[in-house]
Formats: C-alpha cells, structure tokens, sequence
C-alpha cells in the first residue's frame, strides 16, 4: 500500500459560502493524514485491445427520460447512462480492492465516519468543464431537492451521507451519519458528483419537465449522441478522455461509437443479429443459449458463444405481492401463494436447469447471507391448508378454490418481458394444482417496470440488482412505502424499521450480519416476497470480430461486452477480422467453430 503523510499550511477557500448547514468550509486539513493511492493491484484490460469502430446493440424499449433521478429514471436505459460514470474510486473486479478514479488519494479520519479525498487535476467533465469540490459540494443540493421527486435519493444524502467539508478546489471531505468499516465507508461515500455548472440556478421547480430529454455532462468516457426518438440512440467516445490517464481505464471502453436500435421483440431483434445488423446478443435466457444459439453461423464459426461463471452477488428475484390489495392482506393466502410456486419445476424444464433456486431475499453476499434459510418448497397439500384457513375450502369445477361467496381464488401476476413468458406458464400450471388462478400479465419494458414502481399490481415476477451488501431500506422501510419507490410490496412494520436502521447505522460486522439475519427472517416470515432464482453467470453470442480478453470477463462482470449498459469496457472490435468475416461468409468458406467456457470464483463448478 503506497501511504504518504500530508499536511498543507495553506488552503484555497474561495468556494464561497455553505451550501446548507450540513455543508462546511474549512481552511486546514487535519494534521498527520494517512494518504493512501491504493494497493498496486494487477491490471485487468487486455493489452492487445485496439480502440475504434461503432458497435451495434439492441435496445427493448425506448426510454421515458434521459434523467437519472426522479420519476421513469430507473428503467433498463439508465446503465448506460450511469455505469461506465466514474466516481471517487472504483473497485477492482477482481480482488475487490478500492482504486483511484476521480480521486487520486484518500485518507481516513480517526472519526470512522469521514474520508478526505484529492481530485486527479485532470479529471474533466465531458464538455470540457473541470471536475472540482464544486460539483461535489452541488451533489448534496441536487439530491436532496424537492424538486428531483427522488425521495430515496433525498433520505440518503441526508441520513446516511451527512455533508461535505471543502477546503479547496480539489480536496474535500464527505461524512457519513454512521461509523462504518474502511470498505464500507467507502462504498457509501464513494460517490459520483454531479455537474454544477450544467445547472446555473440549481434544479428549478420543473426540472422533471424541463431535463426530461436533456443528458448532463458526464465523468465517463461516452456522452449521448445522435437519438431518434422511438428507433435509436447513439453514444459517442468522448475525445482525449481523461480517464486514460488511469493505468486501470486504459485499454477500457475501446469503440468509438455506440448504436443502440430499438427492437423490441426477442425473436426480431434475434434475426437482426444473425444478418449482422447487431453485433453482440446477450444469451443468459436458457432457452436461447440452447434452443435460438445454434445453426450454420455458429457452425461455421462466424457467432461465436461465450459462456463465463462468474462472482457477482446476486439480486432479489422472485414474485412480489402488494400487501394493499385486500387479498394480499390475509398471511394464510401469501403463504398458500408461496407454497404453490413450483420454482424446482420452471429452473428444470423452463430454464433448462441452468439457474439456482434462490433461498432468501438475494446471496452472494457472503457473511450477511442467512446461514440456513431456506425457501418453501411446493407443496400443494399445505398450501390449500393455509387456503382453506384463508376461507377458501370448496374447488369449483375447474378446480379453482372458491370461498363461501363462491369467489375464485385468482392471483394476477404482472411480468415485463416476453421472454419470460415460458418461465411463469410453468408457474401457472403448477399453481393449479393447489387451486390458485395464477393469472399471467404481461406489461413489456419500462412500461411494466413503471407499473410496479407506482405500486398498480397485485403480484409483479421481478428480479432486481444488488450491491456487495444487502440493501433493505428501499425495499422494506415503512419511509418508503409509497408510490415511484422499490418497496414494491408495500410493506409497513415499525420492528422492522428498527432492524433496518440499526442494520444500516452498526459498525461491527458481526452485529451487521445478525441484524441483516432477523431482517431476512421477517421477509421470508411475512410471504410478500417469495424468492425464485438466481444467475451465478453471463453469457453472449457475437460476431467473430468482437474480441473477449482471454479470461472473457472478470470476476464482477454482469456482461461480457458492454451489451446491457456501460460496465467494464474490455472488450474491442478488431475491424481487420471483420473484414475477413463478411468476406468469408460471401465466397463460403468457414472457421471453427468456437464456444468458450470460463470460470471465474466458482469452486462448485
């Protein structure tokens, strides 16, 4: 680890004055800092990558807004706006180590809540615009504005990070609420700022109508390009992108431009692929890694598959019930729901048993994964138990569980991708057999993920993302338990409250985890989330001229090429194999085929 003690006499102060009271400025640093620029950790980008050429993906939906905060913000759109952005520090993808990025070094307070951080002195907004304390200090304004309608945003930057202290145009410090483990400080006020200048007078009363089709400057290395509304958007590489200057961004985020078309179909979007109008495609779904992946282009070596396991936490994916519908009221009927879901028969004949059966609300999170939850099982004797408790103790002639009022007992599922569509017919037909109408509605893209958002469901077949530790205050704080937040089941317990607020606010690890333990048990005690599967794996098809680093990704990679938002950038384009490729495939001729299997942190496999 490369340290260096650091006091500086005398400071830049002309920032001017506090933005709010939890804003300060201040004219020394604390003496005797311990500066550190991180561990000399191995480099993971190819060095054989070649920059250029404009790559073509596919996009389902076209976006609601070009906003990353507030209202329609958080749809499928938004990592490639957010994603590749630079913050104060990246983590390695391998080792998990905290690197430099916006921040050349930091040091901690013996306070166990701050950290100081010094900006590279190139560090450049995408327009030209430096990278100051400024926008640092601007981020704290802009989140915790009424007028970003962004309630979680607003509550975090409020009560879990606290403020900032400047003390010049380069060096400042952000506070958390709460004494955290050096990592975990990190990974909470390890933040990306926002660009002040981009908004002279603050966020003004409209800002959600006025910046709905407006893309801020950006710290990553592509900026938005040419959109056509409803049929494609263009990202383009940002010139003499500073980030280069990082040993860890070089041989990142090689092309030059990237398309995204709009096709919203699977099978459409599919026949673009193969006639090359789409260079990547994205192959986690079973059914199309085994049943669409195959034929003469992958034969003859022109697609090729790559397949990696890799070291990623797992999400929340599961059927989410709103415990404000009045059916969903009743815990006999959530637990006779949770026993009718036969999650072992969709992974095996759906999914081509290539997903593991989820046991608790998300995994891979190592200490703070409930040591032996389990997940019910499918059990159609008991769940029409819990029915018939519930009242529900006649089958009507279709063998649907009826109440004294002769009143069906039917569950409508919400789901927002056609491609899911064999997965939750598996689930319909297995719930007939403990008299539960599952009643499948489909509602594609953003639209859908709007719907649960706004909280118009009474059961949503969702997965979401994750972090390196749980995070359960959007999902299950009564403060959020309203409409455009991710507490999709509406759910309200005062204990509950308490368990998360203690979870987010504890610094021993050990405590951490318990707390994270009892917060789990609720879930799974309450039946409003039953969980389904995870995906301990990424996969892709692509054209032969789409070149993949030796190991194909890295332990923390989602995708392989960038094809669902800006991640890690390691792949490239190598325009002399595509020449030979579209050469090839017009006089006949062919190369091996190539199906490539890598494992990365995967000891059971």
């Amino acid at each position: 680890m490369k340290t260096m003690t650091f006091l500086r006499a005398s400071l830049k102060t002309s920032l001017g004055a506090l933005l709010l009271s939890s804003l300060a400025q201040a004219t020394t640093l604390p003496a005797n800092l311990n500066w550190t620029s991180g561990p000399d950790a191995p480099l993971f980008a190819d060095k054989n990558a070649k920059q250029g050429g404009v790559y073509n993906l596919r996009l389902s939906t076209f976006p609601l807004t070009f906003r990353t905060i507030g209202p329609d913000s958080n749809g499928s759109f938004r990592p490639f706006l957010l994603d590749g952005q630079p913050g104060l520090l990246q983590m390695h993808p391998n080792t998990r180590e905290y690197l430099p990025s916006l921040a050349t070094e930091w040091a901690f307070d013996d306070d166990q809540k701050t950290v100081y951080f010094k900006l590279d002195k190139t560090a450049r907004w995408s327009d030209g615009a430096d990278i100051s304390s400024a926008d640092f200090e601007f981020l704290f304004d802009y989140m915790r504005s009424d007028n970003a309608k962004a309630p979680w945003y607003k509550d975090y930057y409020t009560n879990s990070i606290t403020g900032i202290t400047v003390y010049d145009e380069d060096t400042f410090a952000l506070h958390s609420a709460d004494r955290l483990p050096q990592d975990d400080l990190i990974a909470r006020l390890g933040v990306t700022p926002r660009p002040k200048h981009f908004y002279p007078d603050g966020l003004p009363e409209n800002f959600i109508k006025r910046y709905n089709w407006k893309a801020e400057p950006v710290t990553g290395p592509y900026i938005l390009g040419k959109v056509k509304k409803g049929k494609s958007i263009e990202f383009v590489k940002v010139k003499d992108w500073w980030g280069y200057n990082n040993p860890y961004y070089q041989n990142r985020y090689n092309v030059d431009r990237v398309r995204l078309k709009i096709i919203r179909d699977q099978d459409v979007a599919m026949k673009h692929f193969e006639k090359g109008s789409i260079d990547a495609f994205s192959m986690i779904l079973p059914g199309v890694w085994h049943n669409q992946g195959k034929g003469p282009l992958y034969d003859k070596g022109f697609i090729e598959k790559s397949w990696l396991f890799n070291d990623t936490p797992q999400g929340a994916t599961g059927v989410w019930l709103n415990l404000e519908n009045p059916l969903m009221q009743d815990a006999n009927v959530r637990k006779g729901i949770a026993y009718s879901i036969n999650v072992d028969k969709m992974i095996e004949t759906a999914l081509f048993g290539d997903y593991v059966h989820l046991q608790s609300f998300g995994s891979g999170k190592g200490i703070y994964d409930h040591p032996t939850m389990k997940a019910k099982p499918f059990d159609p004797k008991l769940a029409a138990e819990y029915f018939a408790k519930a009242g529900y103790d006649s089958l009507g002639r279709d063998g649907i569980r009826i109440n004294a009022q002769g009143e069906r007992l039917v569950l409508v599922m919400n789901y927002s991708w056609k491609a899911h569509s064999a997965r939750t017919a598996v689930l319909r037909e297995e719930a007939k057999k403990a008299g539960l109408d599952l009643q499948l509605n489909l509602v594609e893209g953003a639209t859908g993920f709007k719907a649960a958002l706004e909280k118009k469901h009474q059961a949503v077949f969702q997965g979401m993302g994750s972090g390196m530790k749980p995070a359960y205050w959007q999902y299950f704080h009564s403060a959020n338990a309203k409409p455009q937040t991710n507490n999709f089941t509406n759910y309200q317990d005062p204990e509950m409250d308490k368990l998360i607020d203690a979870y987010d606010s504890e610094f021993n690890v050990e405590k951490k985890a318990k707390f994270s333990h009892q917060i789990q048990e609720k879930i799974m005690a309450c039946d409003c989330f039953i969980p389904t599967y995870s995906v301990p794996y990424t996969r892709l098809a692509h054209w032969r001229y789409v070149r993949l680093p030796v190991s194909l990704g890295v332990g923390l990679s989602t995708a392989l090429a960038d094809e669902s938002g800006f991640e890690y950038g390691l792949f490239w384009l190598d325009e002399e194999t595509k020449k030979e490729t579209l050469e090839a495939k017009k006089s006949g001729q062919s190369f091996p085929a190539v199906n490539r299997v890598e494992k990365l942190g995967v000891e059971s496999l």
